[in-house]
């Protein structure tokens, strides 16, 4: 990994932008032995060994987390495994992630908890644990989550399974009320779903591939979210929300005072199921593409707050796994080389969001929603930070991705706007993208 130890780096006229503290000014910003040494309009008095950089233009947030990816480690390393998977979220610009547990086997004891932290320690990307709700993510007996969390687990998901079987979704709310822990979910009723390749409407009729219904996702989020409510109030979180119809169930939840919260991906408000025509298995996934009135729905949402979060889902396969035909291709795309550029693009220049906005949906919120410690961009602290240009032209080449995969629904794609510098535990690395 293009690692730079221990960085000395001063970024002169930069926008510095930090949501929590209500922090966005130009000033100039220094960063040596893992802190922040320098917040100023002021010039600092930096060593010459400082590498400067003129940063008019650029942005320095919180640094990007994203709460939903795959590193396929244990199980199926020849996909992603940790080490690549940490490489590719630094050359997007994030410093901290939360890892899936649908690997093999699934993260559902401590055994394997520890073996993923003993694997990431050190690393630039910080790498938090999502374990399963059930054993094996079979949905029929629950994982021992206070041990789980005992260990460092920060969620709890069957991510790539849904918990169909109603009394078990119950006791999971009701073991997680020990200890408010919570519970996130893949929404998906499969009886609805068997067998599907695209959104069902219009074009999947006119292409003639199996659809997943839209109502497939809204009545296991309209369940659990009952289910959360009758359990006392508990904490819930969406995965991956796709349709306008799940959304306008998450809006009522919070209007009523639940505590549910949902993320939305890069490629479900930039991109449409009219992408399917092309046959291209890097379109494929689970919840698929949808409709444009779907994706003005996501956009209002996330405008609106109804949505929390935007997750990568970065889900890496095999080039021989996926370069097949459309029906038999593996769902999932990878995502976080493209997810900040998406975000500028899509969300930032066409004034859906702005810069701060987007830092609070992809730094701030995530690690809310998870119970991680707030970012303070404050001298003395420590630096956990992400450098950006908003404005630079850039096309998607997978030449350049960091990551083993390369199934990006994004490939040959302009972009506006491109990470930099990930920064985090005394280390730095400069993105190739």
């Amino acid at each position: 990994m293009a690692i730079i130890e221990n960085p000395n780096l001063y970024f002169k006229n930069i926008t510095l932008i930090n949501p929590n503290g209500n922090v966005n000014e130009k000033t100039n910003v220094w960063i040596k032995d893992g802190a922040i040494r320098h917040i100023s309009p002021e010039e600092a008095k930096v060593d010459p060994e400082t590498d400067i950089y003129e940063a008019d233009g650029w942005v320095c947030s919180p640094g990007l987390y994203d709460p939903h990816v795959h590193f396929r480690e244990p199980g199926f390393e020849y996909k992603e495994d940790i080490r690549s998977g940490a490489e590719a979220a630094a050359n997007g610009g994030f410093t901290g992630v939360c890892l899936m547990p649908n690997t093999e086997p699934p993260i559902d004891d401590a055994t394997t908890v520890n073996y993923i932290r003993q694997k990431s320690a050190g690393a630039l990307v910080d790498m938090d644990i999502a374990a399963a709700i059930t054993k094996k993510r079979e949905g029929k007996f629950l994982t021992p989550m206070l041990e789980l969390h005992d260990n460092g687990v920060v969620m709890f998901t069957d991510d790539g399974s849904s918990v169909m079987n109603s009394e078990v979704m119950k006791r999971a709310f009701d073991y997680a009320s020990t200890r408010d822990l919570l519970i996130a979910q893949h929404c998906e009723d499969v009886a609805l779903t068997d067998g599907f390749a695209m959104n069902e409407g219009y074009v999947s009729g006119k292409l003639g591939l199996k659809g997943y219904p839209s109502v497939a996702e809204e009545i296991i989020v309209a369940r659990d979210i009952k289910l959360a409510e009758y359990c006392g109030n508990r904490r819930y979180h969406i995965q991956h929300v796709s349709s306008k119809g799940s959304i306008h169930l998450i809006r009522d939840a919070k209007l009523r005072g639940l505590r549910v919260t949902c993320e939305v991906a890069p490629h479900h408000f930039a991109l449409t199921e009219e992408k399917i025509e092309t046959f291209s298995p890097n379109y494929k996934m689970n919840p698929p593409l949808r409709t444009k009135e779907d994706v003005e729905a996501i956009l209002e949402a996330l405008q609106d707050g109804a949505i929390d979060c935007v997750a990568s889902d970065h889900a890496p396969h095999a080039s021989h796994e996926k370069d097949v035909e459309f029906e038999r291709a593996p769902n999932g795309v990878i995502g976080l080389e493209t997810s900040l550029g998406a975000a500028l693009t899509f969300l930032y220049h066409k004034k859906i969001l702005t810069l701060s906005e987007i830092i609070e949906k992809m730094s701030v919120r995530p690690r809310e929603i998870l119970g991680l410690p707030k970012i303070k961009t404050q001298v003395g602290e420590k630096a956990n930070l992400t450098v950006f240009d908003p404005d630079a032209e850039w096309v998607v080449e997978i030449e350049k991705f960091k990551s083993k995969a390369k199934n990006s629904p994004f490939i040959g794609i302009e972009l506006k706007g491109k990470p930099i510098f990930a920064i985090n535990n005394n280390q730095a690395y400069k993105s190739a993208l």
